[in-house]
């Protein structure tokens, strides 16, 4: 149901913002569309065929679930889109399009990755490919899309292509809200003589459980304790002032995190 719904909304940006204003995303969604302004081509019947070779290689490598979510993705995009193409562009602007377009087109991509499918087979394709290069996944996906981009700048004019990759910019990042959500989480490793008083003050006044893990002072040679504890955003100058007050020589590591699961993480928050 939530690839299903993450489909609606990847068509809706691409069929009624994005390709009546000659904007594209990147990736093979990038790819159909430049061939469509080319051949004319239905653009979901081209999104089937750029992804056929990836459904192979994601079957072979990744697994029969994957390749029956990435089918039924692209299938549905192919037949959700007919009906849309005699709707008509629901803007004109192409700052609009490409600003509202690359939110709608990011809101449904990242629904249904979050829900195990795709619509796009360059990650498949660069993680054959790392394999033999020394390139990570998302250094080849960025060079693939550079070439995508500069192809559009040829065929669609410098200005589309500058509005694409503000398209694709935008869309990224709500792919990224959509998978982590909203409540952005810190985890942080506090390394004190004062472990104790710290720990049950993070407790009463931060209303945080603790994780102590054993460690061993690299200099002395003394065992301690290091405290691991998982915050919110908000939470961090609040945890750096209770560290402060009891003790200032307190060593702090605080890095980001992806997500956060957990009954009592979740609680705490609302």
């Amino acid at each position: 149901m939530y690839i299903s719904i993450g489909v609606v909304l990847t068509a809706v940006a691409l069929d009624l913002f994005l390709i009546p204003n000659s904007v594209i995303d990147g990736g093979i969604i990038g790819i159909a569309f430049i061939l469509n302004f080319l051949t004319g081509v239905p653009f979901g019947v081209l999104i089937l065929i750029c992804n056929l070779p990836f459904l192979f290689f994601g079957y072979k490598h990744i697994g029969r679930n994957f390749f029956i979510s990435l089918s039924f993705a692209i299938a549905l995009l192919a037949i959700v889109e007919f009906p849309l193409k005699t709707i008509g562009p629901f803007v004109t602007d192409p700052l609009l399009a490409t600003v509202f377009g690359g939110l709608l087109l990011g809101a449904g991509v990242g629904m249904i990755i979050r829900n195990g499918g795709a619509l796009d087979g360059t990650e498949i394709l660069g993680i054959l490919l790392t394999k033999k290069i020394p390139y990570s996944v998302g250094e080849f996906v960025m060079f693939f899309n550079l070439f995508i981009f500069t192809w559009a700048g040829f065929v669609l004019g410098p200005e589309k292509a500058m509005y694409s990759i503000i398209t694709y910019y935008i869309a990224s990042k709500a792919i990224d809200i959509v998978i982590q959500g909203l409540d952005e989480t810190k985890a942080v490793i506090i390394i004190s003589d004062e472990y104790e008083e710290l720990g049950e003050a993070i407790r009463l006044r931060l209303g945080r459980s603790i994780t102590k893990l054993h460690g061993r002072g690299g200099y002395t040679d003394n065992e301690k304790d290091v405290i691991y504890v998982v915050v919110t955003r908000l939470e961090i100058s609040k945890l750096k002032q209770i560290a402060q007050d009891i003790d200032p020589s307190a060593f702090l590591t605080i890095m980001n995190t992806q997500e956060t699961h957990g009954a009592t993480f979740k609680s705490a928050i609302h």
